[in-house]
């Protein structure tokens, strides 16, 4: 299979509503394992049915999921039915599903560090990701990859990629495919290449109808300064563009006008960091505008706690080299534990401008 010609993504594109949704796990996940394992599955089921009645109440239309090799080596049986069961599942509320088939956050070795494992989950309060030690701190030296740095799980784990993106290929509830999160994050990116073009070369062998898209970070809308190698890769191969971005409004246009530049259309699969000026108010109308798909992190506050800043954040304020942030706001998610808005007037701007994309046809930008 080769990358999609601009003419058939955007004819692709076009013929599809504006998507805007969230990435997307329950309010009573610590943790992606907690998200798909067998313990507990049941219960968080529920919640998750009932945060897709919000979702959809919303205007939502898209969630965006990233998998867990560790369920699908523990208990694989178990994780493909789940997985099933959850496409169902957004599906019955007008959902899709973009799939993120691998990741580059990763924590740094310390000597806290631990592989993932089935079984009850901790978290600490009070902190992003619910771990004091996580991804979201300050790297200083590339983090090791849970399963892609050893050679035994790198290729079990492209079996995996093998086969849910073959049984699903052409799967209406799904509606792309994100091949890796982030490539390069976590200082990764010159480990990060080899995995992520064996990642590309597998997805593709597999044909699926849907498109092919890579969530890069580390975005500036300053093109003297070129990407580094991996994310110029990811940016090459995708068939759609996405990537992340959590600074203010005026970057935020730099960002969009360059990748522009690309011919091909564009998703935000990261964006909503109060705390940095990125926020609803400017952001979503102006995706509405550009018809720029966009999912926020986060969607019910709980023990994932993605309303509290990055670790990172906090160490680059006290250290001096960040100090452009407001604390007194929440970085994601759009409401609380009770299903109340973290702020209402965020959800009324929401829903007037999906309102709109549900009545009204848009001028479609295209690669001209």
């Amino acid at each position: 299979m080769m990358k999609w010609s601009k003419e058939r993504i955007w004819s692709w594109y076009n013929s599809r509503p504006w998507f805007r949704g969230c990435n997307y796990m329950s309010a009573d996940c610590a943790n992606r394992i907690d998200q798909w394992q067998e313990l507990g599955f049941e219960e968080r089921f529920k919640t998750t049915e009932d945060e897709l009645k919000l979702m959809q109440e919303t205007g939502y239309n898209t969630v965006r999921l990233i998998i867990e090799y560790a369920v699908w080596k523990g208990e694989h049986d178990g994780f493909m039915e789940r997985f099933d069961r959850y496409l169902s599942l957004c599906a019955k509320y007008g959902i899709s599903c973009m799939i993120v088939l691998a990741n580059d956050c990763m924590p740094p070795k310390t000597e806290r560090w631990q592989m993932p494992y089935l079984g009850e989950q901790t978290y600490d309060w009070g902190y992003h990701g619910g771990k004091k030690h996580s991804q979201h701190g300050t790297h200083k030296a590339p983090a090791p990859h849970f399963y892609l740095d050893s050679p035994d799980t790198r290729e079990d784990y492209f079996r995996m990629v093998t086969e849910i993106v073959t049984k699903h290929r052409d799967d209406e509830r799904i509606c792309m495919w994100d091949v890796y999160n982030e490539p390069g994050n976590s200082r990764r990116a010159e480990l990060t290449l080899p995995n992520l073009k064996k990642m590309f070369e597998v997805v593709r062998a597999c044909n699926p109808s849907q498109p092919l898209t890579c969530g890069v970070c580390g975005m500036h809308g300053d093109e003297t300064k070129p990407f580094n190698e991996t994310t110029q890769y990811a940016l090459d191969q995708s068939d759609i563009i996405s990537y992340h971005f959590y600074h203010g409004y005026n970057e935020h246009i730099k960002v969009i006008k360059r990748l522009k530049k690309y011919g091909r259309p564009l998703l935000n699969t990261e964006w909503l960091g109060r705390c940095l000026g990125n926020d609803v108010f400017t952001l979503f109308p102006l995706f509405y505008l550009e018809r720029i798909g966009c999912w926020n992190w986060g969607f019910v506050a709980g023990k994932y706690q993605t309303y509290e800043p990055w670790e990172g954040t906090w160490q680059r304020y006290e250290n001096g080299t960040e100090t452009a942030v407001d604390f007194t706001k929440w970085f994601h998610d759009l409401y609380r534990p009770n299903h109340r808005p973290y702020d209402p007037k965020e959800i009324e701007l929401i829903q007037h401008f999906c309102a709109l994309a549900y009545s009204e046809t848009l001028p479609v930008p295209s690669e001209q």
